[in-house]
């Protein structure tokens, strides 16, 4: 299965997020899932930006809540003109089967003081969904 086969997307003030997941490694017996997880952040908007910082959570099924806001995208802080997107990837480990993930980007527009916030869509990790999908692709 491909990560394109679960991508969610969602524009906000020409700003588009495209993210799925993809269940890497499973371990039923002891409750051990990792996660990975796929974001294009393309700018279809007639100025130059650049990504900041990331506010994204996952919450499992038990309620356990997973955070990570912090500034750039491993080290980075692109810089996208018009027309271009940056791809990023990055995993996440869970003892839970079932997750949501959601949060938001940090953006930033050329000659504007501050950042907005770009809403990521919201999609779910079903360590039970993804199986089936393998077995039915």
């Amino acid at each position: 299965m491909s990560v394109a086969d679960d991508l969610v997307s969602l524009q906000t003030d020409g700003i588009v997020v495209s993210a799925g997941p993809v269940l890497m490694e499973a371990e039923e017996a002891e409750n051990r899932y990792m996660w990975g997880y796929y974001l294009c952040i393309e700018n279809n908007t007639g100025a130059k930006i650049r990504l900041v910082g990331k506010d994204w959570n996952i919450t499992d099924d038990r309620g356990n809540r997973y955070n990570d806001s912090s500034a750039g995208f491993k080290g980075e802080l692109p810089e996208l003109e018009p027309g271009e997107y940056f791809e990023y990837t990055s995993y996440a480990p869970l003892k839970a089967q079932n997750a949501v993930f959601y949060g938001s980007c940090k953006v930033e527009s050329a000659g504007q003081n501050g950042y907005k916030n770009i809403k990521v869509p919201t999609f779910s990790l079903s360590a039970d969904r993804q199986a089936a999908n393998r077995v039915l692709n």
